[in-house]
């Protein structure tokens, strides 16, 4: 069947105003009976390889001793290098079936540049709902700090996050987030820019994402140091090649976090990984002790893999419905998914204006919000499992890695048959032996 609708429109959008992408099948083929879903977007004309590979993929792809392939270091990465493709009339993806079926090729050498997303399948499962100022937070502020007694009679220090410090990718932190918003105090960030202001703002699309995500981690963990890094410069997307460039992931590692948060991702060609995010882990982040990354599973409502979330090095989070028993609709799901958290509507901080929708069936309805919305996407139940690794930290002692390895085997301890390992908020400094729910 033909593309939905709603996908349709997420990734028009991004194709509309993220220069150089493009899309796999192309927008011609999106009513072909055959095609039902985006495979995966990725920047026109470019591809990925290894440096020791590079030679090769070019003497392959050159037709003609006059066309000239550029090719440099991708910034950030030690090993990867980005190819400028001559015009050739080939798409990118019809360029890379070619090297698949080269002998001294093969499958996985090259690969596209790939487009991630600030909020899975594109965008969030659902687009933002307003609700008053004055409502409380889901999860409420602070549930870890007093929802569990000690283990074994012995007391902790409070559950709260303090002298953790948690560094999440995201869209940016809103201009003093912390007004209407005290939970938010002490977050810092890059701005996620409203436009205008009063009465008159307009919220573009995506903007409000990082905010949000960051007022759920601080109501697991009220206490923790938090910075938000503006990722994304047009609707919520950008290529991996910029993600994980110096003023973005770099900087963000540079900044010496206990836990890092992707709250992007994306499916790719073949369902392969991320050939600049395998450099980043393996020369990197794998040296980097005790830290713990996490990246949400995605909104598609299937099996089928996503990245960054798949690699084994990252705590993949799926997400929970609103009655917390059972897996929301839109969450993907598979035996890559490591924890499943709440998910489906919560409601935390936002910015202050009027959003657009683009979605079918809402798609150009104004919302008018005050401060605070309703979400849902595996986007917010990520942040959920990072301030609970967070708050555990303060109270144990444990470094990030020790206190996600805690969490995840409660996790396991009461999984749920048909689901797998879910964690609640509240749990952080449970154990799975004297504390189960």
């Amino acid at each position: 069947m033909p593309v939905s609708a709603k996908e349709r429109a997420q990734a028009q959008l991004v194709l509309d105003n993220l220069p150089e992408a493009a899309a796999e099948p192309p927008r011609e083929r999106w009513d072909d009976a055959d095609v039902d879903e985006v495979d995966y977007l990725y920047r026109a004309g470019t591809i990925l390889t290894h440096e020791q590979d590079v030679d090769r993929v070019v003497n392959t792809i050159r037709r003609a001793p006059d066309q000239v392939i550029d090719s440099v270091r991708v910034d950030g990465t030690s090993r990867v290098f980005s190819l400028k493709l001559p015009s050739t009339g080939l798409s990118v993806p019809e360029i890379l079936d070619i090297l698949d079926r080269d002998d001294q090729i093969g499958v996985g050498v090259a690969t596209p540049d790939i487009v991630l997303y600030a909020c899975p399948n594109i965008c969030a499962a659902a687009e933002p709902i307003p609700v008053p100022a004055d409502t409380d937070p889901v999860p409420p502020r602070g549930v870890n700090a007093r929802a569990c007694r000690p283990c074994r009679g012995v007391p902790r220090p409070e559950c709260d996050g303090d002298g953790v410090f948690i560094s999440i990718l995201d869209t940016g932190l809103i201009e003093n987030a912390a007004v209407g918003h005290p939970w938010l105090a002490g977050v810092n960030g890059t701005t996620d820019p409203v436009t205008g202001t009063g009465a008159t703002a307009v919220i573009p699309y995506d903007t409000g994402h990082g905010t949000f995500v960051a007022g759920v981690a601080r109501c697991m963990a009220p206490k923790a140091s938090i910075y938000v890094e503006r990722a994304f410069e047009f609707v919520g997307a950008n290529f991996e090649t910029n993600l994980v460039g110096p003023s973005i992931l770099q900087h963000a590692l540079g900044l010496d976090p206990d836990i890092l948060e992707f709250t992007f991702c994306a499916t790719t060609r073949k369902d392969l990984s991320l050939k600049t995010f395998d450099d980043v882990l393996e020369t990197r982040i794998r040296y980097l002790k005790g830290l713990v990354v996490l990246a949400p599973a995605g909104n598609d409502g299937k099996r089928r893999p996503t990245w960054p979330a798949a690699y084994r090095e990252v705590i993949s989070v799926g997400a929970l419905s609103a009655n917390w028993r059972d897996r929301a609709s839109f969450s993907n799901y598979g035996k890559w998914v490591d924890v499943y958290a709440p998910g489906e509507d919560l409601i935390n901080a936002f910015p202050s204006g009027t959003y657009t929708c683009i979605e079918p069936p809402d798609q150009g309805q104004d919302r008018v919000f005050d401060k605070m919305a309703k979400w849902s996407g595996t986007s917010f139940s990520t942040p959920v499992v990072a301030g609970m690794i967070a708050a555990r930290m303060s109270s144990t002692g444990e470094n990030a890695r020790q206190a996600a390895d805690a969490l995840l085997r409660l996790a396991c301890h009461q999984a749920v048959p048909g689901l797998g390992a879910v964690l609640y908020p509240g749990q952080a400094c449970c154990e799975a032996d004297c504390c189960r729910r």
